[in-house]
C-alpha cells in the first residue's frame, strides 16, 4: 500500500465521497446489498481536491500509458475527470455512452476516435468491471487500440480482477477497498468488528445480506 492510496483515501472519506455502513447497507442499482457506497463525483465539488485527482490520474498516465495518444471517459461518472486529464496532456477526448443514443446519428462514442489510436479509458470507480469493459469493447470496435485504464477507486472485487484480466486490460487506480479500510479503521470511522464484516461483503457481493 502506498502514501498515494492512504491520502487519496483519507481525502475521499472526509468529503463523505465514500461511506460505510456495515450495520445499515446500501441498496446498489444492481440490487446488490452493500455496507459499503463510493461517489467519486463528489470530488468534482471540492477545487482541491478536483485538481488533486486530476494531477495524480495525468501523472499515472504518464507513467504507465506514455504510448496514449487519446483519452476516453466512461459516462457519466468518469466524463469530467477524463476530460480534465485529456486537458492537462493535451490530447483528444472523447467518451463512452452506456448504450447507443436513441436519436440523431445514435452514437456511442461521443466525439473523434481515429482507427489505430493508443487510448487510455478513465473510469471513476471499478466495481464488477462491466461497464468498464463494455467501453472498451466500444473503442476496440472503433478500430482503436486500449493501451490501459485508470480510475479513482476500485473495489477489487475478484469477479472484475478477472474480467479485466480475462480482456488483457491493465487497470491503474488512485486509491482501492484495502486502503479506505485500512484509513477507516485508524481515524475511527469503523471499529475492528465491523472489519471482518466488510471483509466478508467483497469476497461474494452478489449474494451477501448482512
Amino acid at each position: 500500500m502506498n502514501n498515494l492510496e492512504t491520502i487519496f483515501a483519507d481525502r475521499l472519506l472526509k468529503v463523505k465521497a465514500i461511506k460505510l455502513q456495515p450495520t445499515n447497507p446500501f441498496t446498489w442499482a444492481s440490487g446488490w446489498k452493500s455496507p459499503f457506497y463510493c461517489d467519486n463525483r463528489k470530488t468534482l465539488s471540492y477545487p482541491s481536491l478536483r485538481t488533486f485527482v486530476k494531477i495524480e490520474l495525468t501523472r499515472i498516465i504518464m507513467e504507465n500509458f506514455p504510448e496514449a495518444d487519446a483519452i476516453a471517459g466512461v459516462a457519466t461518472g468518469a466524463i469530467a475527470q477524463g476530460a480534465l486529464v485529456a486537458d492537462a496532456l493535451c490530447l483528444p477526448f472523447v467518451y463512452v455512452r452506456s448504450k447507443p443514443k436513441d436519436h440523431g446519428l445514435e452514437n456511442l462514442i461521443e466525439g473523434e476516435l481515429k482507427p489505430g489510436m493508443k487510448v487510455v479509458v478513465v473510469e471513476d470507480l471499478v466495481s464488477t468491471g462491466g461497464s468498464s469493459l463494455k467501453a472498451v469493447e466500444a473503442i476496440r470496435n472503433n478500430g482503436c487500440e486500449v493501451v490501459g485504464m485508470v480510475a479513482s477507486y476500485t473495489y477489487g472485487f475478484p469477479v472484475a480482477e478477472k474480467a479485466f484480466k480475462d480482456a488483457g486490460v491493465r487497470l491503474v487506480t488512485l486509491t482501492n477497498y484495502e486502503a479506505v479500510v485500512k484509513v477507516a479503521l485508524e481515524t475511527g470511522y469503523i471499529q475492528d468488528d465491523e472489519v471482518s464484516m466488510l471483509h466478508e461483503w467483497r469476497k461474494d457481493p452478489a449474494h451477501w445480506q448482512g
